[in-house]
């Protein structure tokens, strides 16, 4: 049982109050008698020799933690004293390697001065022995015929070689030249052929990739006059056979890179040679190039695209070289770094003189070609519309004299309803207008560009809005039709009006895109929206010309239609009749949804509210006129406002919904008055106080009464004493 205990204890997390439960759930167990009773006596005792057990275990786990204790202790004992043997050893060591240190830095210094001494001492020896050497050397270009000395014969000993006739050729340019003069010509042939040798072993180790042995003649070259040489030697032969082929701009970055490392490795002064390597990429090989590449310019449009090209190619070789910071972007003349702009202006060698005359040459010249495709493909022969004030009498002498006149006094063209309006050959130009001004853009600046960007723009607008749109602008304005006949007038300006907005609103997103951008002077800027402005203006003001003829045409037929079509039998009908629309109103309606519809499909915004709205007030009051000249009768009535229905349904859209402003309150008192042509007497003067009535001017009412056909014999008069 005391293990059991043992092993309750030892459990992790240990409770007491759960042990104490387990205690008495297995006592109750034991002591379970008959009748779920059981013997309290027994358990007692268990629980006795359980408290007697944990006493015998307490005892045996105090004695064995006892033992415990006194082993940590002697074993304490034990590492303490280890330590202190060992602190000790470790203070031994610390004062052993101090006095070490001390001696070594004696021992140091008295190294140091011996080595200062014995270097004092061997200095001047040696500028004697360097002294005396160099005057033996000197007494073999003195003495008369070749010089014989074997540091200038052996090709093993140049770089010794070059260092003495360096010093000799500074010595000889100080020496009196009457008594000199023949060995100090010896010095500077021996000078110049030195110098010779050294440059064709660098190369020869360029060729041999031997950067160690090219740096160390480099380092020897700096004190020769012909350093440059050498340089220039390095370049010329770092570039041979590069820079080839039909696109040289994409190489030029990765042979510069290449040949930084070189010249990083190599040179003393690498940013000056890295400067001229670049610098004579291109005023040589890229100038060359671009000089092959410009040499035609019989073909107007194919040399600016190539002088875009090389331009911008340019100056994004110059972006990746100064992104790599291999070349600024302002320059340094202190420290020979290029300058971005000096870089493509050298390329280009003035390439991009007198860009701006042909630019404009070439924008002409398409613009002019785009326009006479156009008309050729349409059979076209462009010619000015007749006008002036002798056309417009004709036009209005027809139109006043429209259905009373037999003849046709003018003969008006309409083209068999063609615009002479192109959304793609607007796009086509514009396309052209837009490569011209990016063109003018990157190649032009300062003045130059903006008086460029106004000589395109003038162009553009010529070709594009006075040539195209206001000339099919004059030919839609004269071909608006006349009314006459029973025909309905075929107004085909609405579609011109349609396609001028879209042709002007692509043009002005070309101007903001465009032209703006290249202009950066204020009153530049300003003349620019002053032209754009002005131009626009004037084609507003044929659109509004063009829509009001073409609005009085539509009128006008209506009129004569109504006139000549309309019966006096069809509101005076005979007997029972069905209460239809009248055939003459028919007739108008078709005319006039259909060209509802053409408003609302070919105008928007603003524009197209206008002219729904002027062109409803105009029809209204032709019918209101029209339904003045006959008298009425009940049925009659009934077609009447069969026929308003329907007027009110071509003008308004079935609803009303859409319908300009004014023509719904219109058409609703029109109808309102057409009911005063069937109301019983009694009630006229009810209906006449009515909402709809109320507003309107008594005489209105009046006169629209005095229609019905029972005015004199119902005596109405008496009944509206009470309205005026």
């Amino acid at each position: 049982m005391m293990n059991q205990y043992l092993k309750e204890l030892e459990a992790d997390p240990f409770d007491p109050d759960e042990f104490v439960e387990r205690m008495v759930r297995r006592s109750m167990q034991e002591c379970r008698l008959k009748d779920d009773q059981f013997d309290p006596v027994m358990i007692h005792d268990i629980f006795t020799q359980a408290i007697q057990d944990l006493k015998v275990l307490q005892e045996r786990q105090e004695r064995k933690c006892a033992r415990l204790e006194q082993g940590v202790q002697e074993e304490e004992k034990t590492y303490l004293a280890k330590l202190a043997e060992i602190m000790d050893q470790h203070t031994h060591c610390v004062s052993v390697f101090s006095a070490l240190d001390e001696r070594m830095s004696r021992c140091g210094g008295r190294a140091l001065d011996v080595g200062e001494k014995l270097g004092a001492a061997r200095a001047p020896r040696a500028r004697a022995a360097a002294a005396r050497d160099l005057l033996s050397h000197l007494a073999n270009f003195l003495s008369p015929g070749p010089v014989l000395s074997d540091l200038f014969s052996d090709s093993n000993k140049l770089n010794e070689a070059a260092d003495v006739i360096q010093k000799l050729y500074t010595i000889a340019q100080e020496l009196p030249p009457d008594k000199f003069e023949v060995a100090r010509k010896k010095i500077e042939a021996k000078y110049d052929e030195i110098e010779r040798n050294l440059i064709e072993d660098f190369v020869k180790a360029q060729h041999q990739s031997n950067m160690a042995k090219m740096k160390e003649i480099a380092n020897i070259m700096t004190n020769f006059k012909g350093y440059s040489q050498c340089v220039d030697a390095f370049i010329e032969t770092s570039q041979m056979n590069t820079l080839t082929g039909k696109d040289i701009f994409s190489s030029v970055l990765p042979l510069c890179k290449k040949n930084n490392t070189i010249i990083n490795n190599v040179f003393p002064n690498p940013e000056q040679v890295m400067s001229k390597f670049v610098l004579n990429i291109f005023h040589l090989k890229l100038q060359k190039y671009i000089q092959t590449k410009l040499a035609d310019k019989n073909d107007l449009e194919k040399y600016l695209r190539n002088l875009y090209e090389v331009y911008t190619s340019t100056q994004r070789v110059c972006d990746e070289l100064v992104a790599a910071r291999l070349v600024s972007a302002e320059g340094d003349e202190a420290t020979g770094e290029l300058r971005r702009e000096a870089l493509v202006n050298g390329a280009m060698a003035a390439g991009a003189d007198g860009y701006g005359a042909l630019e404009l040459r070439r924008l002409k010249a398409a613009l002019a070609a785009a326009l006479h495709d156009y008309y050729a493909d349409k059979r076209h022969v462009k010619r000015q519309p007749q006008g002036g004030g002798f056309q417009e009498l004709r036009r209005d002498l027809q139109a006043a004299l429209g259905g009373r006149a037999p003849i046709t006094i003018a003969h008006i063209e309409d083209y068999g309803g063609e615009t002479f309006l192109c959304r793609k050959l607007a796009e086509t130009v514009l396309a052209s207008a837009r490569t011209s001004f990016l063109r003018c853009r990157t190649l032009c600046s300062g003045a130059e560009l903006d008086n460029c960007a106004l000589s395109l723009l003038e162009v553009l607008i010529q070709h594009l809005l006075v040539e195209h749109v206001d000339y099919a602008l004059d030919l839609g304005v004269h071909s608006i039709p006349i009314a006459e006949g029973k025909t309905p007038p075929q107004i085909y300006f609405f579609d011109i009006v349609h396609e001028t907005n879209q042709i002007v609103k692509m043009f002005g997103e070309c101007f903001q895109e465009c032209v703006l951008p290249c202009v950066s002077s204020a009153g530049k800027r300003a003349d620019c929206v002053q032209r754009k402005k002005a131009v626009v203006e004037q084609l507003e003001m044929k659109l509004d010309a063009g829509l009001e003829r073409a609005i009085s045409a539509a009128v006008g037929w209506v009129r004569m239609y109504l006139q000549t079509e309309q019966r006096k039998s069809d509101f005076k009908p005979e007997g029972d009749v069905d209460t239809l629309a009248s055939p003459a109103c028919l007739g108008v309606v078709a005319f006039v949804a259909g060209l509802m519809e053409r408003v609302a499909r070919t105008l928007d915004g603003a524009n197209r509210a206008a002219v729904a709205a002027e062109l409803a007030v105009r029809l209204h009051r032709v019918i209101y006129d029209h339904l003045h000249n006959y008298q009425f009768n009940s049925a009659g009535a009934m077609i009447a406002i069969c026929d308003v229905k329907e007027y009110r349904s071509a003008v308004c859209g079935r609803g009303g919904t859409g319908a300009p402003a004014p023509a719904p309150a219109l058409f609703d008192a029109l109808h309102a008055l057409c009911n005063l042509l069937l109301v019983k007497p009694e009630n006229l003067h009810q209906v006449c106080e009515g909402e709809t009535l109320a507003e309107l001017d008594r005489s209105v009412l009046l006169n629209f009464i005095q229609l019905r056909a029972d005015y004199k014999s119902h005596k109405l008069a008496t009944f509206l004493k009470g309205l005026s």
